[in-house]
């Protein structure tokens, strides 16, 4: 049996891919779910060193997919912290809280997939807008249902955190 698409191959060239950041990292942005028929969303992050990515949060309609191309990651899921390293692979379903930055004195390059996909292309842009001081952290509180982005506090992250000075 041959499953129908509803959507056309995608191919995002490398130099042709729209890119938003912060001062310590750059998304590059490369199928959203309108692209993909709400099937995935996909970007990848270039942290640079020590840098934070996502505060503790979870998803309730999709999986998170992290896979590593570079560096080190640090990741918060529920309440343990792990390390990935170059090649490793996480997937985090619906509702598991889950923070991640670059691990300590670490660059990190992940490849992140949402599935069913999200329209997430803006959220990353109003991150991007909120962390330069161009928007107001309000706005992300405001999408939290828009994004499925939902923030939680861990006492764990926090901790992780501040023991990076």
């Amino acid at each position: 049996m041959t499953e129908q698409t509803n959507f056309a191959p995608i191919l995002t060239r490398a130099a042709l891919a729209e890119t938003t950041s912060d001062p310590s990292s750059v998304m590059t942005l490369l199928a959203d779910s309108d692209a993909t028929g709400g099937r995935l969303t996909s970007y990848r992050s270039s942290f640079a060193k020590g840098a934070v990515g996502a505060p503790a949060h979870f998803h309730t309609k999709a999986s998170e997919l992290f896979f590593v191309l570079g560096g080190s990651l640090q990741v918060l899921l529920g309440e343990e912290l792990t390390v990935l390293g170059e090649g490793d692979f996480l997937l985090v379903p619906p509702h598991t809280p889950h923070a991640f930055a670059a691990a300590p004195g670490a660059e990190a390059d992940v490849l992140f997939v949402f599935t069913p996909g999200l329209a997430r292309f803006d959220y990353l842009r109003l991150l991007g807008r909120v962390m330069r001081g161009e928007a107001s952290p309000q706005e992300i509180s405001d999408s939290s249902e828009r994004f499925d982005n939902h923030y939680v506090d861990s006492p764990v992250w926090r901790r992780a955190l501040a023991e990076r000075g």
